[in-house]
Parts: structure tokens; sequence; C-alpha cells
């Protein structure tokens, strides 16, 4: 926020959401980085993705199954943290040996203090995930998230990564051995991924690529709602909570009725405060002499889309799903 020192790690270059509560700051002037940042969302810059694979890290089969799947069966490079570039068979065995991973597995089953209850085995390595829009160039985004590495890891976790194509948006994978060479544990809470995702940001601009680390609510985007994927997840079992919400919102257009959502008055109080600090910005910056910008930030809040909840979200599906089939019918 303007005029405080701001904690990297733990806070964004510019918190949106809470800006238009800080009436005591209001008439003190944005840093040159502060309006740097204020400009790159306002004009949409594209955003970074820093994602924690949640799965398969706590034994070794896993372990090897993923690094496997990171060299596609050894058809691509993987590269580690001591600069070595590995291809071919058996390099996830080699890496697992390399980093001692099984000794890691062993450590819970020394301790034998008892225990009140049976805890899940503590991870073996964290998955992560660096991304960027279709259309950036992949040697950037590798080269970006290879200089993160070095220097949030380097010399104190062991670390490997691999860059995939496959996809329209480049991306690239990095696993982190959660034991460092001293033993301490690599934990990942919130905080951590908001410093990781504005270092990511941060290393593209060095290589000239316009990337942006905002939260979503500040930006004013909706979680996108895909329902075929949703639809297969529940037929599998593996997602019956969002196979429940698809019959309840289809039972609702049906019988013409609508349900209170209790988190249509929490979503519309976010983006109320989001459109006041925004509205704020705005005129500190009119204050600052900025008038290009605050003229540019009024127009980003007029572009905010709608905001709505996951079940007008999957209505709105539902309908439009409805009107292509209808029109279809009518086409035959």
């Amino acid at each position: 926020m303007p005029g405080r020192r701001i904690n990297p790690g733990t806070s964004p270059l510019l918190d949106i959401h809470t800006y238009g509560r800080a009436a005591s700051s209001r008439e003190q002037d944005f840093t040159p980085a502060q309006i740097e940042y204020i400009r790159r969302t306002v004009h949409r810059a594209p955003e970074v993705m820093v994602k924690v694979l949640s799965r398969g890290g706590q034994d070794l089969k896993a372990v090897a199954r993923h690094l496997n799947y990171l060299s596609r069966n050894g058809e691509v490079d993987i590269e580690t943290d001591d600069g070595r570039h590995l291809k071919g068979e058996g390099i996830e065995q080699a890496l697992i040996e390399d980093w001692d991973l099984d000794l890691d597995q062993l450590r819970p089953g020394v301790d034998l203090k008892p225990r009140p209850s049976p805890r899940p085995a503590p991870r073996l390595v964290h998955k992560l995930m660096f991304s960027m829009p279709a259309g950036t160039p992949a040697q950037k985004v590798l080269s970006a998230v290879g200089t993160f590495a070095r220097e949030e890891f380097g010399a104190k976790y062991r670390y490997a990564m691999a860059l995939h194509t496959d996809e329209p948006h480049p991306h690239v994978h990095l696993v982190v051995k959660a034991l460092s060479e001293e033993g301490k544990r690599l934990n990942i809470r919130k905080g951590t991924l908001r410093q990781w995702r504005t270092q990511f940001a941060r290393r593209l601009r060095e290589q000239g690529l316009a990337a942006n680390a905002t939260t979503r609510a500040a930006r004013g985007a909706m979680r996108p709602w895909k329902l075929d994927g949703i639809y297969r997840a529940g037929m599998r079992g593996a997602s019956t909570h969002y196979r429940r919400r698809a019959d309840e919102a289809a039972r609702e257009l049906a019988q013409g009725a609508a349900v209170a959502d209790p988190g249509e008055e929490r979503l519309l109080a976010t983006r109320r405060a989001v459109v006041q600090g925004w509205r704020d910005v705005s005129d500190q910056l009119t204050r600052q002499g900025q008038l290009e910008l605050a003229r540019a930030v009024r127009a980003f809040i007029a572009q905010l889309p709608d905001p709505r909840t996951e079940k007008e979200q999957i209505k709105a599906t539902l309908l439009e799903e409805a009107r292509a089939r209808g029109s279809e019918e009518r086409q035959r």
C-alpha cells in the first residue's frame, strides 16, 4: 500500500481489495514500482500461473512416475539444480538415488515416539508448475523459471525441471525435494505462492515479456465454468460436488425458482471493496498528475465483468447449452 514498507514475501505490491479501506494512506504518493504495477494490471498484462500439484509426492513410486512424466518417458530434457541435463530411460531412478529419497522415506519410521493418531506420510517432493498464456516464447519461460529456482532453492533444496510445449500454453514442471540438505522441511503456504508468482513475473519481465501477478479479485476475473469436464469427472465419481451443484442448478431452471446462494453476498461485498479500491487508486493517481493512467483505471473499472457465483455460472452454461441444442434441432 502507498507509503508503507511492503514485505514481498507476505503482501502483494498493492492490495486493491483493502486499499479502499485504508483512508490514512490515500494522500501518500504511489511509488514508481506501484505505478508500473497498476499500469500492467489495467492494461491486462498476461498473468503468470504458479500451481502446486497436490497428489503423488509421498512415496517413491509416485515420485518416479511424475519424473517419468516430466521426461516424457525419456524424450524430454530434464535440467537439475547442479546444471546437468538428463535425457533417456531410467533418469527418474537416478534422481531418486542422487537425492537420497529412499532414506527420506525411511525417516518417519525411525521415530518410535507414540503418536495420538496416525498421520499421513510427509512429502518427499513438492510438484510445481509454472505457465504462461499461449504465444509466450517457451524458452523464455524456461529461462525465467531457471533463474527463479536458482535464487529460491539453489544450494538449499535439490530440484529438477522440464519444459513442456505439447499444449498451447508453455509450462515448466519443477520438482523440489521437500527436505533441504540441512534437514529443513519446505512448507508452502498461501503467502509463499504469492511471493513465487511475483518473482516469476519479475523474471519474465527481465526476459522482455509482459507479465503480471495480481489476485483474481483485483482484476475482476471469474473462475471459468467447464461443464463437460465436470460431468466427465462426475461420471468417474471424482467430482460429486460439482455434479450435485449442476443438478441443483438444472432443477431451479426447470422450476423457474431460485434458491438464495449464501456465497452471493460475499462475492458482491468483495467486488464492492475492489471497485472502491480502484476508484481511490484513480483519485490518488489524479493527485499525482498521472492523468492518463487515472483514466485507464476508470476504464478498467467500467469493463469489470459482472460478478457471478458458481451456481449462476452453471445456470448460464446450461442455458447456453440448451440454446445451442435448440438451434441444431431447428436447423435439422
